[in-house]
């Protein structure tokens, strides 16, 4: 694992099949050729020659590109790299220039949010979210129609009771009223029997909302580091917003993202990469309790959300985490050998300055981008008139 969120099978796959073509074309074999006695190398100027020197250029761009922005190297970040080189797709291309004009640089959390965007009939946390609530809800109705058709059937009954004693106190017609009592009989018997399966299958209904519940758990949780993800964090956002604005506190919102990362996992491994998000992933949900929220947000970065503290004590608590981590000797758990200083740079903005909360996070995240290029492993408050 890496960075960035592992991608899903369609455009991983996709990749591959690139990276197939790719290397047959730099090895000069066509795509149809299993490696038969013939030579069928293209010819110097030939258009298999051209198309050759097309496919490595274009992939010494790609790598240009990943290495510019200090990207790893994945199959989503080869593949919108693909796609913003060679103008494939244009809302890729589109959103590569916006960000790129803004703060000159791209992330591999930022690529993350950009590919799920292009990719939205992708089971994703949000759509999986999306179809647990209309289960949900289908499940609740067909809840209250068992409920119902329960209380009918115990109402028909009662009725069908009292109208078989009338008519068997009134000395006519015996052998009519006789099957009328045993129909009835066997009406009660028949209802009493629906009504313990309804209240077995209300049973297996009341279990089966109880594990979309801890779906819908999961789908808001990172995996790895056991913190909210992204969106989980925006549905707190939206609240904690609602209630500083009721109760008149400060809101202050932060972003952190670890320093050289890639250099971690370039260096130590994936496995070991993991284990830096999720020990830093701890220090920072130290601090958390019922006014500071922490989630991870994408790849290498996390955010905090801090109420009743204003944006100048949200910095001071990030800074004391910081300044903790910096402090930590890490070990290589693969090898025994010691790590350099693993830190993270951080932007702080205050919440309620800004127009809306998608505004303020922006303003962390301008400010995060200024304490990575003043020297990383620092904390920047961003400026309430950005």
């Amino acid at each position: 694992m890496n960075g960035a969120t592992s991608p899903s099978a369609s455009p991983q796959h996709g990749l591959t099949d690139r990276l197939a073509r790719w290397a047959k074309g730099l090895s000069g074999k066509a795509d149809d050729d299993e490696g038969g006695a013939e030579d069928q190398r293209p010819r110097a100027g030939s258009a298999a020659n051209r198309e050759v020197t097309r496919r490595r250029r274009l992939y010494e761009e790609i790598g240009d590109f990943l290495f510019a922005h200090d990207l790893d190297l994945t199959p989503i970040n080869f593949s919108v790299a693909l796609d913003y080189l060679t103008g494939a797709n244009i809302g890729v291309e589109k959103a590569i220039k916006a960000v790129l004009m803004e703060r000159g640089k791209i992330t591999n959390g930022w690529i993350e949010s950009v590919a799920a965007s292009q990719n939205p009939d992708e089971v994703t946390p949000d759509s999986l979210a999306t179809m647990l609530d209309k289960v949900e809800e289908n499940l609740t109705q067909f809840t209250g129609l068992m409920h119902e058709s329960r209380n009918s059937a115990k109402d028909y009954g009662a009725a069908l009771q009292e109208q078989a004693k009338g008519l068997a106190e009134g000395g006519d017609a015996e052998p009519v009223l006789a099957r009328l009592v045993g129909l009835t009989r066997s009406m009660v018997e028949k209802t009493r029997l629906v009504e313990t399966q309804l209240r077995e299958n209300q049973k297996q209904t009341q279990a089966l909302k109880s594990s979309l519940e801890n779906a819908r758990r999961a789908a808001e949780h990172d995996h790895l580091t056991g913190l909210p993800n992204r969106r989980a964090f925006e549905g707190v956002l939206r609240e904690e917003v609602k209630l500083a604005q009721d109760n008149g506190e400060t809101l202050s919102v932060a972003f952190c993202d670890i320093d050289h990362f890639k250099h971690v996992n370039d260096t130590h491994g994936h496995e070991t990469g993991d284990r830096v998000l999720k020990f830093v992933a701890g220090l920072l949900a130290k601090v958390s309790n019922d006014h500071c929220h922490v989630a991870r947000h994408g790849g290498e970065e996390f955010v905090m959300l801090f109420r009743g503290k204003t944006a100048a004590e949200a910095c001071e608590a990030v800074d004391a985490v910081r300044e903790d981590l910096s402090t930590r000797s890490l070990v290589n758990r693969t090898n025994g050998e010691r790590m350099e200083r693993v830190s993270f740079s951080a932007g702080v903005a205050n919440v309620l300055a800004y127009e809306d909360p998608r505004s303020a996070l922006k303003a962390a995240d301008r400010a995060l981008y200024l304490a990575k290029e003043h020297g990383r492993n620092r904390v920047y408050l961003a400026a309430e008139t950005d």
